[in-house]
């Protein structure tokens, strides 16, 4: 479909070039970033016909007619539009028309997202209702199928599941790229037939299969998921992550998201160790809305990648070129070239990126930080919103681990590691009493619980976290838990974490902080953010959302908290396919082994022996 609208506009581009028509819209004497040769060339003009560039060259005066919109670039830089390489929606806290809305200014115009948290809540149509609202936005969003629906098939249970079936039926929309990130590399080493039956369905269709490799491991297992058919991973946090998988073929995807800080460390194969940077490609993956509205999205990891010593150029091209060439959309997107579609940014810096004006399909979508063009709008039907369900009112007791005749215990830990997704396997000593494993604040030990939300069974998981610092009577609960998006709550104080379970249940689904003051008064809700679309997602503009996540993060810090965007480190508590610890419905997980293991590891007996 893409190159039939290229096809029905070649001869009015060619008209346009020879200055036998008119163009829509000129712009005159730019510095054109172009990322095909690595140069930047001065005094350049661009002429767009029907949304794409007719011709881009040194005098595009015989392209000027009556109607034709003439802008001066006065010598700025003309950059192709940002492409995010991997992203979730979701993790922004608003739906796709308003994660637009916040990046379009950013510069911005090309995303390729991954809907794997609707899918496990909603299922395949979750995802469809995110791609069909997609296609109808202004810029160009490309939607992933989700490969792992649940996550970690065994080790815990979604709201919903996808089959190969499903796969293969939605691989066939017309907004679809190829196959999201395939989580389970377990399943692709191991050769499990779900997994080999949606990479294949995905190669079948000339589509591209995208990877998740989350472990520290780079030897055989590696090389056998790299064997297994993804093309591109975002996992790796280290230089070497980042050699391995492109002498594998494989595109490194470097993410900067709101708590994911992997650039720096990995753009050193490129900027110290001397690799080819066409294989490197630059995402985010997860931001919340208080970055995007603040930071900014992919000019943030731009303006990033050239503060550890990318020359501008070429962290340009990864976040645009290389992108486009690797979902084989080369001839559509990612530059400033003939044919393609006429996204660009102006920007007087090539370096600080200061996004000035932004144009998507030759239209004047944001200048100077403000959106100027519209958005149609798209409601999410009835049959997204509701999808909280505990079955029972919970209380403090449903907290309790039990450990009976015991004066003490060696619990595993998780132990969350700052702007990074992995997590630490940690054991501390813990005091019992009455037959209940209490918590230890004082060393920073709280209590973790994951509660069943799709069904309705009741049911609570317990096991303990360090690292979030709390140190009063608080809980803090989510029904963003990445991937299979049951509840978490973490807390210090039983009460509280019931109460902010409950309230969760009570307003359909989003993160609340209840907390008692020092003095041990009446527990109170301090942060409040509404996500009623499955339990995932509101439909509120950025700036609201923002706002809202704003009072949360003081909220944490009120109790303690010194993490950088704890909230994200929060909701991947119930990520079973990133080591090393987490919690699932099923129980605590070894993802280093893929395999339940016990909360607690030893009992120390009450009584000494005679």
């Amino acid at each position: 479909m893409m190159q039939e609208t290229w096809a029905r506009s070649a001869p009015a581009l060619v008209d346009v070039a020879m200055g036998r028509r008119p163009a829509d819209l000129v712009i005159r004497g730019g510095a054109w970033v172009n990322v095909y040769s690595g140069e930047v060339i001065p005094g350049t003009d661009i002429a767009v016909a029907e949304g794409r560039f007719a011709y881009v060259g040194p005098d595009a005066s015989d392209a000027v007619g009556p109607g034709t919109e003439v802008i001066d670039a006065a010598g700025r830089y003309l950059v192709p539009g940002l492409i995010d390489a991997h992203m979730h929606v979701e993790s922004g806290l608003v739906t796709v028309t308003e994660f637009a809305r916040a990046v379009i200014p950013h510069g911005t115009t090309s995303m390729f997202i991954d809907p794997h948290e609707i899918a496990n809540v909603l299922g395949l149509p979750g995802v469809r209702l995110m791609h069909d609202e997609a296609r109808g936005l202004p810029v160009n969003v490309y939607v992933q199928v989700p490969s792992c629906v649940p996550s970690a098939p065994g080790l815990e249970h979604a709201g919903a599941e996808l089959t190969p079936a499903d796969i293969a039926e939605a691989l066939k929309w017309p907004g679809v790229i190829g196959l999201g990130e395939v989580m389970n590399f377990p399943g692709v080493v191991g050769n499990d037939p779900k997994m080999v039956a949606g990479i294949a369905a995905t190669a079948a269709a000339g589509l591209t299969v995208g990877g998740h490799y989350a472990s520290p491991d780079l030897g055989r297992a590696f090389h056998a998921y790299a064997a297994g058919g993804p093309a591109d991973d975002h996992e790796g946090t280290t230089a070497n992550d980042a050699v391995a998988r492109v002498r594998q073929g494989m595109r490194a995807m470097l993410r900067l998201g709101s708590a994911w800080h992997d650039v720096a460390a990995q753009v050193k194969a490129v900027t110290e160790r001397g690799l080819d940077p066409r294989n490197f490609v630059l995402c985010t993956d997860d931001s919340h809305s208080g970055t995007l509205v603040r930071d900014g999205h992919m000019d943030r990891v731009v303006r990033h990648a050239i503060a550890q010593g990318l020359r501008p150029v070429t962290a340009i091209q990864m976040a645009t070129l290389n992108a486009a060439q690797h979902f084989g959309l080369e001839r559509e997107i990612g530059a400033i070239a003939p044919g393609r579609r006429a996204d660009l940014i102006l920007t007087s810096d090539l370096a600080a990126l200061p996004v000035e004006m932004v144009f998507a399909r030759g239209r004047l979508m944001a200048q100077d930080g403000a959106l100027t063009g519209t958005l149609p709008r798209f409601d999410y039907p009835a049959s997204a919103r509701g999808t909280v369900k505990l079955g029972r009112s919970l209380g403090p007791a449903d907290f309790d681990v039990p450990a009976a005749n015991a004066r003490a215990v060696t619990a595993r830990v998780i132990g969350v590691v700052e702007n990074q997704a992995p997590t630490r396997a940690l054991e501390r000593v813990l005091p019992v009493a009455d037959g209940i494993v209490r918590m230890d604040p004082a060393a920073d030990v709280c209590q973790v619980a994951l509660v069943e939300r799709h069904r309705g069974t009741g049911g609570v998981i317990n096991g303990f976290v360090s690292g979030f610092g709390y140190d009063r009577p608080c809980a803090v609960a989510s029904t963003v838990a990445h991937d299979s998006h049951h509840m978490i709550v973490v807390g210090t104080d039983k009460a509280c974490m019931a109460r902010a379970a409950n309230r969760l249940h009570e307003v359909g689904g989003g993160i609340v902080v209840i907390a008692a003051d020092a003095q041990g008064g009446e527990p109170r809700e301090l942060a409040l953010v509404e996500l009623p679309i499955a339990g995932l997602m509101s439909d509120r503009p950025a700036e609201v959302v923002a706002a809202q996540a704003d009072r949360l993060t003081q909220a944490m810090r009120d109790c303690g908290c010194t993490l950088n965007n704890a909230y994200m480190q929060h909701s991947l508590l119930a990520l079973v396919v990133i080591p090393a610890l987490r919690i699932s419905d099923t129980g605590l997980i070894d993802v280093t082994r893929f395999a339940p293991t016990e909360v607690l590891s030893a009992i120390h007996e009450s009584q000494a022996p005679a």
